[in-house]
């Protein structure tokens, strides 16, 4: 991709009320443009993570026998009439009617439509276990949106629900989709931290919520220092509390063991048996002909948020750090000098190398040195590949590492065996 080309409007103005980190740079990268309060447009830059983020989930949850789906944005009222939660949920819901004066609803979450798809689809225990789960938009009225889209009204989640025969069989797959969580967090580089929470809105009485740790975060942890080198077991039974439910006198945890950091949210898990199954009669028939209700689950990622969440977590005063594993671009190459014919040559001949491979990002815009590097530091791509007019000259190429500032001189071939290697 050519910069001159790509809609990435960087800027170094930062709006007054951009609080945090990630909204900060989420603006001056040009990722995002604010619409509405808590409402924003995703750019290129933006779309390229969002993509990459979803990939990651897709292929975990892929693996361990999810089933990939759309639920409507828009929600029949009379769903949630029928499992006793449209009066509930509050004015985090936005209601609507249409021209027939039907009563709608701005999808939240899903479990309403979930089981209803279920339910008119599979009618024998032969169909358990079943897991479905979509990446999609959602809206939800948040009384003070902030901090950019980490807290936005409208955000892009992941949320997956289950269906099993038994109690047992249900909390196997919450066991599988656990696991499967924290092998997607791992491969954003991040290090989540399960922290046993409450169900909210949703209902049930088996909850997880999962914290990365930034130093910015929203959240106080505190949990014991084994969490960081626990196993995928160990990490659903060990302690990790947020904020106010710490409490030194019932701590299991000696002092010295205990770690306290900051945490953002990112996912949530809840198992809540047959709260919906019931109330809905989403039923099947057993081996002996027997109305069996399926004990059910909901998992969910917060998308939009991850976006955010990674940029708190890995960040400098110069801009963003993206793990390689969700960058926008794996490297970006720099033309310090646009009118040296030799350093046109090089940056030519490694973008016709590597793009083939690699998502590149070409600054061939007609800028001063200073702004190229700044916008690449900026904009955060693992690598950088700097062509300048002395170093072209001795036959060599500046390759930087953004995250670790390493620069070594090698040649633009051996730069191309990098990449493609």
């Amino acid at each position: 991709m050519l910069f001159s080309k790509f809609f990435a409007p960087t800027s170094k103005d930062v709006p007054a009320d951009a609080k945090i980190v990630s909204h900060r740079l989420m603006l001056r990268s040009g990722m995002i443009s604010q619409t509405a309060s808590g409402i924003y447009c995703w750019l290129p830059l933006a779309v390229r993570v969002l993509e990459k983020i979803s990939k990651i989930i897709c292929e975990e949850q892929d693996e361990i026998g999810g089933n990939r789906v759309y639920f409507t944005t828009i929600q029949p009222a009379d769903l949630w009439i029928e499992s006793g939660r449209y009066d509930v949920y509050g004015k985090e819901m936005l209601r609507l009617k249409d021209r027939k004066e039907g009563e709608f609803l701005y999808s939240p979450t899903n479990e309403e439509q979930a089981t209803d798809v279920f339910r008119k689809y599979v009618k024998s225990y032969r169909g358990l276990p079943t897991l479905l789960y979509q990446i999609h938009w959602k809206f939800r009225d948040e009384i003070r949106p902030r901090f950019g889209v980490m807290r936005g009204r409208e955000f892009l989640m992941k949320d997956g629900y289950s269906f099993d025969i038994d109690f047992d069989s249900a909390k196997k797959t919450y066991e599988k989709v656990f696991k499967s969580y924290l092998k997607i967090f791992r491969r954003m580089g991040l290090t989540p931290i399960p922290v046993q929470a409450d169900s909210g809105a949703i209902g049930g009485n088996m909850s997880h919520e999962f914290q990365i740790l930034a130093e910015t975060g929203e959240s106080a942890l505190y949990y014991d220092k084994k969490l960081l080198s626990a196993s995928d077991d160990e990490l659903m039974t060990t302690f990790a509390v947020a904020d106010e439910k710490y409490d030194p006198k019932t701590s299991t945890v000696a002092e010295k063991d205990l770690a306290v950091s900051r945490g953002i949210e990112v996912g949530h898990v809840f198992y809540f048996g047959t709260k919906y199954s019931k109330s809905m009669n989403a039923f099947v028939l057993n081996e002996k002909g027997e109305k069996i209700f399926p004990e059910m689950g909901s998992y969910g990622i917060g998308v939009s948020r991850l976006v955010a969440a990674i940029i708190e977590a890995s960040h400098d005063d110069r801009g963003i750090i993206w793990p390689e594993s969700v960058a926008p671009f794996d490297a970006t190459i720099l033309n310090l000098h646009l009118k040296n014919e030799k350093c046109r040559e090089a940056a030519s001949e490694i973008y016709a190398a590597i793009s083939s491979k690699k998502e590149v990002l070409y600054d061939d815009r007609d800028v001063t040195v200073g702004e190229k590097l700044a916008d690449a530091d900026l904009i955060g791509v693992p690598w950088q590949i700097i062509i300048g007019q002395k170093k072209i000259e001795n036959g060599v190429v500046e390759l930087k590492n953004r995250k670790t500032g390493e620069i070594l001189e090698i040649s633009p071939s051996e730069v191309i065996g990098r990449f493609l290697n």
